[in-house]
């Protein structure tokens, strides 16, 4: 008989959890009828943390992608008018990507899903339950922010 694995159990319910929130957001998301995709709004809320337009490089390296995978969400996001590319004021062979006001109102809309998203899972749980967990998250966030794996 094999021993329990407490991490393992661990590990794998934080990965059902993981689908099962990627699941409801895009039922929300498709509630909403945005046309935006998971990883367009990924890039649209990394891109709405940048204080100015950020370089295509910069937001491959936040994203954790290559530069090429960049190009084509950007490409989606621009034809349906909610990025434009800019040209960089100081070097004319660098272009930058910034959010237009439909893609401020699409950020609008994805927040609106992400919290109906997020009161779907919670639901079952009391206040005090989602304190705790609020408090265990942000244990975990930190942990990795600091490095540790």
């Amino acid at each position: 008989m094999t021993t329990p694995d407490p991490e393992g159990l661990l590990a794998e319910q934080l990965l059902r959890l993981t689908r099962r929130v990627h699941r409801i957001q895009k039922h929300h998301l498709e509630q909403r009828d945005l046309g935006i995709t998971p990883a367009q709004s990924r890039l649209l809320r990394t891109l709405a943390h940048y204080g100015s337009p950020p370089r295509m490089a910069d937001l491959a390296e936040r994203l954790e992608v290559v530069p090429r995978a960049v190009t084509t969400l950007v490409d989606g996001l621009e034809a349906s008018g909610r990025v434009r590319r800019v040209a960089d004021p100081t070097n004319r062979r660098v272009t930058r990507i910034e959010l237009t006001d439909a893609g401020r109102q699409a950020l609008e809309e994805l927040r609106g899903a992400r919290r109906s998203a997020a009161r779907e899972i919670l639901a079952p749980l009391t206040d005090e339950q989602r304190e705790v967990l609020g408090d265990l998250l942000d244990t975990l966030v930190d942990g990795a922010a600091a490095g540790r794996c």
